[in-house]
């Protein structure tokens, strides 16, 4: 049963992680490196990126590493082939790793996903990660400034966890402390609130900015509404209800 339902996120998330690989390629790379031109003509120094923590796109996620390990330059991909080809395979790491959370929510909660409602359980998906943090911590561009990336990362990680619960809550449960609930998790990240940058200071154009955030937004519902849909198929086609 386990092994089945693994195989089905895999799955899932390969198809959907190809499919947002290249809507990256196509509209948020071009932003990116549009970006580290400013971020280069400044003074060399770059905030602590995070592609989990700060709502970020997959393929900065080799440059949060070499960062978040303390190294005195970071590693990053070269442009061109190296670059498309790590955006692909870390959009299908990332795709293929929501995809088994949603499974292992399935699992846990005893809610099947199916072809019939692949698309909603997409749709939460991209509620919880993409829209609630997005809504204190947008998605962010090389050399834009930032606060603590530890604390960013409880913070994102705290967030979808409140949402997520809020989303079951709010769907599953029908008494009014039930709803009340739901709206309180919902808030309390954003009561809490996320750490400022010491500056809001950036050499990037604010233009290119809103244009990344906007881009990485629609990227990521389409493809939460690929995972969800894919993983609804496969949990179908491999995943026989007991």
């Amino acid at each position: 049963m386990i092994g089945r339902v693994i195989l089905a996120a895999l799955l899932a998330g390969i198809a959907a992680g190809l499919f947002y690989g290249a809507i990256q390629h196509v509209r948020l790379t071009p932003l990116i490196l549009e970006a580290e031109k400013y971020e280069n003509a400044g003074d060399g120094h770059s905030h602590d990126h995070g592609a989990a923590a700060t709502n970020t796109t997959t393929e900065q996620a080799p440059l949060a590493a070499a960062e978040s390990a303390g190294e005195g330059e970071a590693w990053a991909p070269a442009d061109g082939a190296e670059r498309t080809l790590y955006t692909f395979l870390s959009s299908i790491v990332a795709a293929a790793g929501f995809a088994a959370v949603l499974a292992g929510v399935s699992l846990l909660t005893g809610l099947r996903i199916t072809r019939h409602n692949g698309i909603l359980w997409g749709l939460a998906g991209f509620l919880a990660v993409n829209v609630a943090t997005a809504a204190s911590l947008p998605p962010e561009l090389p050399g834009m400034p930032a606060g603590d990336l530890l604390v960013r990362q409880v913070w994102w990680v705290g967030a979808i966890a409140a949402t997520g619960i809020a989303i079951w809550l709010f769907t599953q449960r029908t008494e009014i402390w039930a709803k009340v609930a739901a709206v309180v998790l919902v808030a309390l990240p954003h009561i809490i609130g996320v750490p400022m940058p010491p500056t809001h200071e950036s050499a990037v154009p604010a233009v290119i900015s809103a244009a990344f955030a906007a881009n990485t937004i629609a990227a990521a519902a389409l493809m939460w509404l690929a995972i969800g849909g894919f993983l609804g198929v496969a949990m179908d086609r491999f995943v026989k209800e007991a």
